[in-house]
Protein backbone atom coordinates (compact mmCIF):
# COMPACT_ATOMS: atom_id res chain seq x y z
CA UNK A 1 0.00 0.00 0.00
CA UNK A 2 0.83 3.70 -0.83
CA UNK A 3 0.20 6.62 1.37
CA UNK A 4 0.57 9.54 -0.90
CA UNK A 5 -0.08 12.87 0.70
CA UNK A 6 -0.80 15.77 -1.83
CA UNK A 7 -3.28 18.74 -3.52
CA UNK A 8 -4.66 19.81 -6.27
CA UNK A 9 -1.78 20.96 -7.81
CA UNK A 10 0.48 19.95 -11.01
CA UNK A 11 2.66 18.34 -8.86
CA UNK A 12 0.35 16.51 -7.09
CA UNK A 13 -1.58 15.24 -10.27
CA UNK A 14 1.88 13.98 -11.26
CA UNK A 15 1.81 11.28 -8.80
CA UNK A 16 -1.73 10.62 -8.68
CA UNK A 17 -1.45 9.99 -12.49
CA UNK A 18 1.15 7.55 -11.91
CA UNK A 19 -0.59 5.89 -9.18
CA UNK A 20 -3.30 5.21 -11.50
CA UNK A 21 -1.23 4.05 -14.66
CA UNK A 22 0.52 1.57 -12.30
CA UNK A 23 -2.77 0.15 -11.07
CA UNK A 24 -0.62 0.51 -7.62
CA UNK A 25 -2.96 0.42 -4.26
CA UNK A 26 -2.91 3.62 -2.20
CA UNK A 27 -4.79 5.64 0.02
CA UNK A 28 -5.13 9.29 -0.41
CA UNK A 29 -4.23 12.10 2.59
CA UNK A 30 -5.43 15.56 1.28
CA UNK A 31 -2.85 18.99 2.94
CA UNK A 32 -4.64 21.96 2.66
CA UNK A 33 -2.31 23.98 1.61
CA UNK A 34 -4.57 26.81 2.62
CA UNK A 35 -4.16 25.80 5.82
CA UNK A 36 -0.92 25.06 5.66
CA UNK A 37 -0.54 22.09 6.61
CA UNK A 38 2.11 21.13 4.46
CA UNK A 39 4.02 22.86 7.58
CA UNK A 40 2.71 21.02 10.32
CA UNK A 41 5.32 18.74 12.28
CA UNK A 42 4.11 15.86 11.29
CA UNK A 43 4.72 16.45 7.30
CA UNK A 44 7.74 17.75 7.66
CA UNK A 45 9.32 14.70 9.30
CA UNK A 46 7.94 12.99 6.12
CA UNK A 47 9.51 16.41 3.83
CA UNK A 48 12.06 18.37 5.57
CA UNK A 49 10.87 21.16 2.35
CA UNK A 50 7.03 21.28 3.57
CA UNK A 51 6.39 20.72 -0.24
CA UNK A 52 3.55 18.21 -1.57
CA UNK A 53 3.62 15.23 -2.69
CA UNK A 54 5.18 12.87 -0.62
CA UNK A 55 4.68 9.33 -0.41
CA UNK A 56 4.97 6.62 2.20
CA UNK A 57 5.62 2.81 0.51
CA UNK A 58 4.71 0.75 3.67
CA UNK A 59 5.49 -2.64 0.78
CA UNK A 60 8.75 -1.52 1.37
CA UNK A 61 9.76 -1.01 5.05
CA UNK A 62 7.51 2.67 5.32
CA UNK A 63 9.65 4.12 2.71
CA UNK A 64 9.32 8.24 2.32
CA UNK A 65 9.58 9.81 -0.61
CA UNK A 66 9.61 13.42 -1.97
CA UNK A 67 9.93 15.33 -4.26
CA UNK A 68 7.66 14.58 -7.97
CA UNK A 69 10.27 13.79 -10.15
CA UNK A 70 11.60 11.40 -7.48
CA UNK A 71 8.46 9.79 -6.85
CA UNK A 72 7.80 9.25 -10.10
CA UNK A 73 11.34 7.45 -10.71
CA UNK A 74 10.75 5.51 -7.60
CA UNK A 75 7.58 4.36 -8.89
CA UNK A 76 8.50 3.37 -12.30
CA UNK A 77 11.45 1.39 -10.90
CA UNK A 78 9.12 -0.18 -8.42
CA UNK A 79 6.77 -1.37 -10.78
CA UNK A 80 8.93 -1.63 -14.32
CA UNK A 81 6.53 0.26 -15.82
CA UNK A 82 6.73 3.46 -17.79
CA UNK A 83 10.74 3.95 -17.95
CA UNK A 84 12.65 2.34 -20.55
CA UNK A 85 15.42 -0.42 -19.40
CA UNK A 86 17.67 -0.06 -22.48
CA UNK A 87 20.50 2.42 -21.37
CA UNK A 88 20.32 5.38 -23.94
CA UNK A 89 16.39 5.46 -24.28
CA UNK A 90 16.04 5.48 -20.79
CA UNK A 91 18.73 8.19 -19.89
CA UNK A 92 16.26 10.55 -22.66
CA UNK A 93 13.17 10.05 -20.19
CA UNK A 94 15.75 11.14 -17.34
CA UNK A 95 16.73 13.86 -20.01
CA UNK A 96 13.12 15.24 -19.89
CA UNK A 97 12.30 14.21 -16.66
CA UNK A 98 14.75 16.83 -15.37
CA UNK A 99 13.67 19.15 -18.29
CA UNK A 100 10.07 19.37 -16.68
CA UNK A 101 11.50 19.60 -13.29
CA UNK A 102 14.20 21.94 -13.57
CA UNK A 103 12.17 24.50 -16.69
CA UNK A 104 8.53 24.14 -17.29
CA UNK A 105 7.59 23.65 -13.77
CA UNK A 106 9.37 26.61 -11.97
CA UNK A 107 9.07 28.81 -14.64
CA UNK A 108 5.35 27.97 -15.16
CA UNK A 109 5.02 28.64 -11.63
CA UNK A 110 6.33 31.62 -11.58
CA UNK A 111 4.56 32.74 -14.24
CA UNK A 112 1.42 31.77 -11.48
CA UNK A 113 2.70 34.06 -9.04
CA UNK A 114 3.12 37.06 -10.88
CA UNK A 115 0.43 36.77 -13.17
CA UNK A 116 -2.32 35.34 -10.56
CA UNK A 117 -1.27 35.89 -7.17
CA UNK A 118 1.23 38.45 -6.40
CA UNK A 119 -0.50 41.43 -4.32
CA UNK A 120 1.50 44.25 -7.13
CA UNK A 121 1.39 43.81 -10.59
CA UNK A 122 5.33 43.70 -12.01
CA UNK A 123 5.07 43.74 -15.81
CA UNK A 124 8.10 42.90 -16.17
CA UNK A 125 8.15 40.03 -13.87
CA UNK A 126 5.24 38.81 -15.81
CA UNK A 127 6.81 39.11 -18.97
CA UNK A 128 9.62 37.37 -17.96
CA UNK A 129 8.55 34.12 -16.60
CA UNK A 130 5.26 34.29 -19.27
CA UNK A 131 8.07 34.30 -21.92
CA UNK A 132 10.57 31.76 -20.66
CA UNK A 133 7.16 29.45 -20.11
CA UNK A 134 6.44 30.03 -24.09
CA UNK A 135 10.04 29.72 -24.77
CA UNK A 136 10.06 25.74 -23.11
CA UNK A 137 7.06 24.83 -24.30
CA UNK A 138 8.20 25.57 -27.77
CA UNK A 139 11.17 23.40 -26.95
CA UNK A 140 8.54 20.56 -25.94
CA UNK A 141 6.45 21.19 -29.10
CA UNK A 142 9.56 20.62 -31.41
CA UNK A 143 10.66 17.54 -29.36
CA UNK A 144 6.76 16.10 -29.45
CA UNK A 145 7.40 16.40 -33.80
CA UNK A 146 6.20 13.20 -35.44
CA UNK A 147 5.99 11.81 -31.92
CA UNK A 148 3.22 10.43 -30.13
CA UNK A 149 4.46 11.01 -26.41
CA UNK A 150 7.96 13.18 -25.76
CA UNK A 151 10.25 10.35 -26.08
CA UNK A 152 8.48 7.82 -28.33
CA UNK A 153 6.77 6.13 -26.40
CA UNK A 154 4.71 7.00 -22.97
CA UNK A 155 7.02 7.13 -20.03
CA UNK A 156 7.40 9.28 -16.84
CA UNK A 157 8.59 12.37 -19.16
CA UNK A 158 5.06 12.91 -19.87
CA UNK A 159 3.38 12.28 -16.84
CA UNK A 160 5.45 14.94 -15.22
CA UNK A 161 5.16 17.51 -18.05
CA UNK A 162 1.39 17.36 -18.77
CA UNK A 163 0.07 18.76 -15.50
CA UNK A 164 1.86 21.97 -16.06
CA UNK A 165 2.02 21.98 -19.91
CA UNK A 166 -1.83 21.77 -19.39
CA UNK A 167 -2.25 24.92 -17.23
CA UNK A 168 -0.47 27.34 -19.98
CA UNK A 169 -4.15 29.21 -20.15
CA UNK A 170 -3.74 29.85 -16.29
CA UNK A 171 -0.18 30.93 -16.59
CA UNK A 172 -1.11 33.63 -19.10
CA UNK A 173 0.68 31.52 -21.94
CA UNK A 174 -0.56 31.34 -25.20
CA UNK A 175 -0.03 28.16 -27.23
CA UNK A 176 -1.02 29.11 -30.75
CA UNK A 177 0.79 27.70 -33.43
CA UNK A 178 1.71 24.73 -31.04
CA UNK A 179 -0.07 22.30 -33.34
CA UNK A 180 2.21 18.98 -31.79
CA UNK A 181 2.23 20.67 -28.27
CA UNK A 182 -1.65 20.42 -28.55
CA UNK A 183 -2.12 17.63 -30.24
CA UNK A 184 -0.03 15.81 -27.47
CA UNK A 185 -2.41 17.53 -24.98
CA UNK A 186 -5.24 16.45 -26.18
CA UNK A 187 -4.06 12.94 -26.20
CA UNK A 188 -2.62 12.96 -22.59
CA UNK A 189 -6.37 14.47 -21.51
CA UNK A 190 -7.87 11.56 -23.23
CA UNK A 191 -6.28 8.88 -20.93
CA UNK A 192 -8.59 7.38 -18.21
CA UNK A 193 -5.12 7.93 -16.16
CA UNK A 194 -4.95 11.10 -16.59
CA UNK A 195 -8.28 12.06 -16.66
CA UNK A 196 -8.95 10.10 -12.70
CA UNK A 197 -5.66 11.17 -11.70
CA UNK A 198 -5.98 14.90 -11.84
CA UNK A 199 -9.33 14.96 -9.96
CA UNK A 200 -7.06 13.84 -6.92
CA UNK A 201 -7.60 14.59 -4.27
CA UNK A 202 -10.79 16.06 -5.01
CA UNK A 203 -11.43 19.20 -3.30
CA UNK A 204 -12.87 18.94 0.29
CA UNK A 205 -12.58 15.15 0.36
CA UNK A 206 -11.42 13.09 2.91
CA UNK A 207 -9.01 10.57 3.21
CA UNK A 208 -9.67 7.55 0.71
CA UNK A 209 -8.20 3.84 -0.26
CA UNK A 210 -8.38 3.67 -3.83
CA UNK A 211 -6.98 1.21 -6.74
CA UNK A 212 -7.04 2.38 -10.74
CA UNK A 213 -10.67 2.43 -11.15
CA UNK A 214 -12.57 2.34 -7.90
CA UNK A 215 -12.57 4.76 -4.72
CA UNK A 216 -13.45 3.99 -1.22
CA UNK A 217 -14.01 6.68 1.41
CA UNK A 218 -11.95 5.61 4.92
CA UNK A 219 -13.84 7.69 7.14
Amino acid sequence: MIELYTSPTPNGYKVSIMLEETGLEYSVHPIDLGKQEQKEPEFLTMNPNGRIPVIVDHDNDDFVVFESGAILLYLAEKTGQLIPSEEKQRSRVMQWLMFQMGGIGPMMGQANVFYRYFEEQVPAAIHRYQHEGLRLLTVLDHQLKEREYICGDYSIADIAAWPWAVTHNWSGIDITGLEDLQSWLERMTARPAVAKGRNIPERGSKNETTRAGQSIIVK
